[in-house]
């Protein structure tokens, strides 16, 4: 009985805590994933751009025309509705 309001405390933190975290976990893996050329990103840094070659662990991402970096996919935080960048 003196174990109770631990176990009870761990199964709150789990639910509250380590779950949820481990489901975002789940869905950016699969973002990565599914990236492909022409998709319109946002990298953790805040650059925005368009996809323009994917490779094993590193994408290639246009900025502005002719300016392209070099990023590795766990980098791109969200991925943006076509057309996004055209209209800002």
């Amino acid at each position: 009985m003196t174990f109770l309001p631990l176990i009870l405390l761990f199964v709150v933190f789990y639910f509250l805590m380590i779950r949820p975290q481990m489901k975002r976990q789940k869905e950016h893996r699969n973002m990565v994933a599914a990236l492909s050329k022409g998709d319109e990103v946002v990298t953790n840094g805040g650059i925005a751009g368009k996809v323009d070659e994917v490779g094993e662990s590193f994408i290639t991402v246009e900025i502005a025309p002719n300016v392209k970096i070099k990023l590795q996919k766990g980098a791109v935080q969200q991925v943006l509705p076509k057309g996004t960048l055209k209209s800002s």
